[in-house]
């Protein structure tokens, strides 16, 4: 069978050693994107009044407050610094390829006591919420998303969309691989700051795009909605809603024209779109199949060295209070020492990742919502922790289980496949999210590229804010060798790698 475009597009969009230095340009820095969007017109909600928690507040107040700190701990101002150009680079609470921040949230109200039904955008730098059309716009969200079970009984839905040049000014066509990667980040930290704030994000993958980008006035060309999630409240009994699929399958495209560096990544947006006329329309069902799809056990294999990776459970204090403070201090580490991580602290990471049913006694959501881990693999290349010979290792979730299967000291080797940069080299361990691509897009169509980024960078956000909690420094690559990784590591070659996150010690000045 030929191709589709998802299959086209990742092959298209791989780093080659022998390619990369053609790939190199110079960039145009009077054309750099600027990262927010600003309305003319509009009613400005002002949020900032909410942050400091009032816990005797009058209910009123206690609703505004946990709105307000929902979307400042998912994607708020949450530090300033300053660049070569003098310009200051405002840092979210959700990380972002290069500082771009492609995303942009909208909420739509149903229409609450508090919140007049209508169109509102999330304006970051000033933290309110812009009122920029009034209208009763639930029923047409319901149709763009197929009537999906979660907006029967909820109030409040977020969008997140993708500003694509953002991303594109800097890393071209592979931006899309970086945009999807970065709204995982903002889904991770919208499911935690959720379990803070009393509020259960349902996730929408599968939508009507073109009824959904009308709806909130997008230009199509520069805009689109990637990623939709109704609010339940979790202090409404009426919204305590049972789990519901999250994602549609789309058609799978073989048969595409011959298309020149620019034009492939929005092409290939265009064609994973769901049409809203589809005859006959998808429709979601009221709760996922009796029969979920379980990852495949693909690498236990008979001789290999296997480490159980059961783990206490990270901490996380009083009313979830250290979760706030990690969400709101994160931040990328840049340079690792090089010292060994403890097994412990690997096992901690990977438990508060891969298994938040171990976490709900603390007051976190046993079963948040994902597009379908099931597609999802990881590999782990350890260079650097105490007890554990180095080498390369599948992590099997469902076992709790590491298993070895290659054994060698890659240091040198992932300082070369992350692009030269010294964090992969002075890692203790970096992890890679992969998955079979082939197999993902028989099951979704084309549009899985997009399911298998998002979790892909939920994922990497709940280890990222593992490690901060831990103290470890912790960094994101998404610009990798691709078939190399594969080569060097061992990792079977249909797994395409979609996602890197490093984990070390932290170098600090003067240390």
């Amino acid at each position: 069978m030929a191709d589709s475009i998802a299959q086209h597009y990742h092959q298209r969009t791989k780093y080659d050693p022998q390619t990369i230095a053609n790939k190199g340009r110079q960039l145009d820095w009077s054309k750099q994107p600027v990262p927010y969007k600003d309305y003319k017109l509009g009613f400005p909600v002002d949020l900032k009044p909410y942050l400091e928690k009032s816990p005797a507040a009058p209910a009123e107040r206690l609703w505004w407050q946990r709105l307000s700190r929902l979307l400042v701990n998912s994607y708020g101002l949450t530090a300033k610094v300053m660049t070569m150009t003098a310009e200051p680079l405002y840092l979210r609470a959700a990380p972002s390829a290069g500082g771009l921040y492609p995303a942009e949230i909208y909420l739509i109200s149903r229409g609450t006591s508090l919140l007049p039904a209508g169109l509102y955008n999330y304006q970051v730098r000033t933290h309110t919420l812009l009122r920029f059309w009034d209208d009763y716009p639930w029923q047409a969200l319901q149709e763009g998303c197929f009537w999906h079970p979660s907006l029967e009984n909820t109030q409040l839905a977020l969008v997140i969309s993708a500003v694509f040049y953002r991303s594109v000014w800097r890393y071209e066509d592979r931006a899309y691989r970086r945009i999807f990667l970065d709204t995982g980040h903002l889904l991770g930290n919208l499911e935690l700051a959720g379990s803070l704030c009393d509020y259960r994000p349902h996730l929408i993958g599968g939508f009507a795009d073109d009824a959904v980008n009308q709806l909130l006035y997008l230009d199509r060309d520069q805009e689109g909605v990637i990623a939709i999630a109704a609010l339940a409240d979790q202090l409404q009994v009426a919204q305590n809603l049972p789990l519901a699929p999250t994602v549609l399958p789309a058609p799978v495209q073989t048969q595409f024209p011959k298309l020149a560096d620019g034009e492939l990544l929005p092409y290939f947006h265009q064609v994973t779109q769901i049409a809203p006329d589809d005859r006959p329309p998808p429709r979601y069902p009221i709760s996922p199949a009796d029969d979920p799809a379980e990852p495949i056990d693909k690498y236990d294999l008979p001789f290999c060295l296997k480490i159980s990776t059961q783990s206490s459970s990270i901490p996380w204090g009083e009313g979830l209070a250290e979760l706030e403070q990690t969400l709101l201090t994160r931040r990328s580490t840049r340079r690792y020492t090089g010292d060994p991580l403890t097994q412990a602290e690997l096992l901690a990471l990977l438990d508060f990742t891969y298994h938040p049913e171990h976490l709900s006694e603390q007051g976190f959501d046993a079963q948040p919502d994902y597009f379908d881990l099931s597609l999802i693999q990881t590999f782990i290349a350890v260079s650097g922790v105490d007890s554990l010979e180095p080498g390369c290792y599948h992590y099997a979730p469902q076992a709790e289980e590491l298993r070895q299967i290659r054994f060698k000291q890659f240091r040198q080797e992932l300082h070369f496949l992350c692009l030269g940069q010294e964090l992969g080299r002075d890692a203790g361990a970096v992890v890679f999210h992969t998955a079979n691509l082939a197999q993902a897009v028989e099951r979704y169509g084309d549009r899985a590229y997009r399911y298998l980024h998002m979790d892909a960078g939920h994922l990497g956000q709940r280890l990222n804010l593992a490690a901060v909690r831990l103290g470890l420094g912790v960094s994101g690559i998404a610009g990798f060798f691709d078939d190399q990784v594969n080569e060097v590591l061992g990792i079977p070659e249909d797994e395409a790698v979609l996602y890197i996150t490093t984990l070390g010690k932290p170098w600090k000045s003067g240390s």
